[in-house]
Order: structure tokens, then sequence, then C-alpha cells
């Protein structure tokens, strides 16, 4: 098997030192609009690779573009994937800075942990549901390293998916009389609901999320392991965040996530 050629390698540097230095550069697409979301895979895997040599660890994945109101704000009409990082991982409750990150916005999403392993293809929906040990509120900080967000769908891909951080909440375990479908989300800043949702957004039910998850790894030769935490995609359109803006996403069953935003410097 030959390696990533020299222009998917310069393009995962370029995201690599933007990462670093939190200075975001131009989309790829614009350079190349030719890019398919297979380039932005072969990006994403020589980043993970880079990032992997530095002493990070994969705790997960994240589903990203799951819902219509994302779909339509990046103009894209496809879901897409990226690693969950252990360093991205933070306690319910934190308190993270704005230095931290390029042009931040925040959703809600509904999380599972994995108890059993999967590995596509041909994982179905019962096989997901099978393997969920636990299921948490979440919240995700998304970010792009690319330019005010003038991402085409290869540019968010070759991007972790615009990952940022996460916090989740207490685990619950599933129940037979637990949907997640029906899972209702209010989503506050500052005390104020700014977006309500429920858990049919993320691709008609989140469990359907961990089973395209699986089949789309398993594509590459990648099994969901046990313990790795499964981020469903946001309920809601993704909202900016502000220098001491806090954000609650309450669920039913699930309880709340809370993450608090500290000023710049």
């Amino acid at each position: 098997m030959t390696g990533p050629d020299s222009a998917v390698r310069d393009r995962a540097r370029r995201l690599y030192e933007a990462r670093a230095t939190r200075k975001p550069i131009p989309p790829f697409t614009d350079e190349d609009p030719g890019l398919g979301m297979a380039d932005g895979y072969a990006i994403q895997r020589e980043l993970v690779a880079m990032l992997l040599a530095d002493g990070e660890r994969v705790v997960g994945y994240k589903a990203g573009l799951t819902s219509e109101p994302m779909q339509r704000m990046f103009g894209v009409s496809t879901p897409d994937y990226g690693p969950v990082l252990a360093s991205t991982v933070h306690p319910d409750g934190a308190t993270l800075s704005m230095d931290t990150f390029i042009d931040p916005k925040m959703e809600a999403e509904i999380v599972f942990r994995l108890s059993a392993p999967l590995r596509g293809p041909d994982v179905t929906v019962d096989h997901a549901r099978e393997a969920i040990g636990e299921v948490m509120a979440g919240l995700e900080i998304v970010d792009s390293r690319i330019r005010d967000w003038r991402i085409g769908l290869a540019d968010t891909v070759a991007d972790l998916a615009s990952a940022g951080a996460i916090v989740v909440g207490r685990p619950v375990p599933p129940t037979a009389d637990m949907d997640p479908r029906l899972i209702g989300c209010v989503f506050s800043r500052n005390g104020r609901v700014v977006a309500t949702g429920a858990g049919a957004a993320a691709l008609g039910d989140p469990v359907a999320v961990v089973a395209w998850l699986a089949n789309q790894l398993g594509e590459h030769g990648i099994t969901l392991e046990p313990g790795q935490l499964i981020f469903t995609g946001a309920l809601h359109a993704a909202v900016p965040l502000c220098p001491g803006d806090e954000f609650v996403a309450e669920f039913d069953r699930l309880g709340s996530a809370v993450i608090r935003v500290a000023s710049r410097g």
C-alpha cells in the first residue's frame, strides 16, 4: 500500500499548524474545487496520524451534519465524521477559554458510550442498539481551522469534522422503554432558551447514526470499540460563543450538560 501523496501531506500539515497556532487557513476547495469527500478523509487520516505521533489518543468518534438545520447552515447534504480526541474531552461544568479556539460554535447532542464492538459493513440499527451501554447529555464546541467557516464538505471532513471540545453529562443506562428518537432537548444560553430539538433530528434516530458510523469506518478497517464515545450530531443549528456565556443542554431522561466560556486572555 502506498502512503499519502504530497498534496495530502501538505494539506494535513497546514491543518496541523493551524490547530497549533490557532491561525485559520483558506479553504482547500478554493485552490482545488474538485476536492471531494474521499479527498477530505485522506487528509483527515494523515492529520490524525500526525496527532497520534504527538501522543494524542482517539477515545471515540463524532458524526457531524446529521441534522437538516446543520446541513442547511453549511450547504451540504450528507453527514461526515471525525475522531474524538482525548485532549478535547472536558468534565461536565467545565470553563473553557475562548483563547483555545478560533471561531467556535456550540451545539447540543445525544451521546452514547459503547459496551460492545461494532464493525461494518452490514451493521444494522438493531446491532447498534445492542452495543450501546450508556446514554448521556452532551455539548460540543465545533471550531474550524478554515477561515470564516467557508467550508466545503472536503474542508470540514479534513478538519476532523470541525471538532473543538466536548463535555458529557452523567451516564444513564438504556432501558427497553427509552426511545432516543423521542428524547427532547432544551438548549439555553445564559438562562435563555435559544433552541430546542429531539433525537430524531439526527438522521431520524441517533442509534442509526451509530450504525452509519460503524459502516463508514468499517470501509477503512476501523472497529468501534467498547468504551468509546459516539457523538451523534447537533439537534439544532449551532450557536456562536461569546466570553462569559454559559450553555446548558437539558435532555428528557438524561439530565443536563454544562459548559461555561471564559474571556479571551
